[in-house]
């Protein structure tokens, strides 16, 4: 059979798999050696505190003619910074991204995300078809509607990434704080291909950190925070005309306490402007937001080349 001739790199996320990284490992292995001429396995071992770094260490001895590199983060730095450092190292001209290590698909699934790449697509997901959490189809409903994005994101198993999808996205900003949403904004083709899970395979992985990148995501990526709070300034701006209204009927109508209406009035000023400047700062924050991201960047304790 006659092999594919693009080099092939493989960033792999690893944090506490000792249990399921070993599979993993052999059967992307077999897989790449058997369908690629050139490839590359780099495994982001974000700050593991079980034997998954021996692991792989172990799998690189079985198979010397594998290439696989292990990047060892100085901390835990969570799913995507740990996956921007594997990017930045892997030097393919087609990198495929595994979020997760557990494997609920027929291997095969792998070549076929290739393959759709070849299409003409620079991004194309793989998705299965069970059913999400309800928090994770939550997030994906708020966000999808609040975001102006090309195209709809959902739950990835994992992705394959062209050498034009990684430029783009790098040269949109530095650090990718979201890599979905940044993929799905790149304007580039995307496609999706849908499998079926094994019985008995699929495993929900729970990381640390979720919570704060999906609201993350939702500041940076969606206009759902700007909605809310201009509604609720508008919603007090209304309030304070309101009570400015009633601070003049009751002195119209009625003898207030003297001073009282002063007061009233003052305060009703004083909170119209305050939120009438707010309304401008949100404005402002949301354009600053939308131009430039957060600065932080990864930190990498060492870079282990096994074969």
């Amino acid at each position: 059979m006659d092999k594919e001739k693009n080099f092939i790199s493989a960033v792999v996320y690893v944090c506490n798999n000792e249990d399921t990284i070993k599979e993993f490992l052999e059967e992307l292995v077999k897989l790449l050696k058997s369908n690629f001429m050139k490839y590359e396995i780099v495994c982001v071992n974000d700050y593991s505190q079980d034997n998954s770094v021996k692991v792989i260490k172990d799998i690189a001895c079985k198979f010397p003619d594998a290439h696989i590199t292990i990047i060892n983060m100085s901390y835990y730095q969570g799913l995507e910074l740990a996956m921007n450092a594997g990017v930045d190292l892997a030097i393919g001209d087609y990198v495929y991204e595994f979020d997760s290590v557990n494997i609920d698909y027929d291997i095969k699934i792998v070549m076929d995300v290739y393959k759709k790449s070849l299409e003409g697509y620079d991004i194309v997901n793989a998705v299965a078809n069970n059913k999400k959490r309800l928090s994770s189809r939550i997030f994906y409903a708020i966000f999808n509607h609040f975001s102006n994005s090309q195209y709809r994101i959902q739950t990835t198993t994992f992705r394959i990434l062209s050498r034009r999808a990684i430029n783009r996205t790098n040269s949109i900003n530095e650090t990718i704080p979201y890599r979905k949403a940044i993929y799905a904004n790149s304007g580039l083709k995307l496609a999706t291909i849908v499998y079926d899970v094994k019985n008995g395979k699929n495993k929900k992985v729970m990381l640390k950190g979720r919570g704060k990148t999906a609201i993350d995501a939702l500041v940076l990526f969606t206009d759902v925070s700007y909605k809310f709070t201009f509604m609720m300034s508008i919603i007090t701006m209304i309030i304070a005309i309101l009570v400015f209204a009633y601070t003049i009927f009751v002195f119209v109508s009625s003898s207030p306490i003297e001073g009282w209406t002063t007061i009233m009035l003052f305060l009703s000023f004083i909170f119209f402007t305050i939120f009438a400047i707010l309304l401008i700062i949100i404005k402002y924050l949301s354009i600053i937001v939308s131009l430039i991201f957060k600065n932080s960047r990864y930190l990498i304790e060492s870079i282990e080349k096994l074969n």
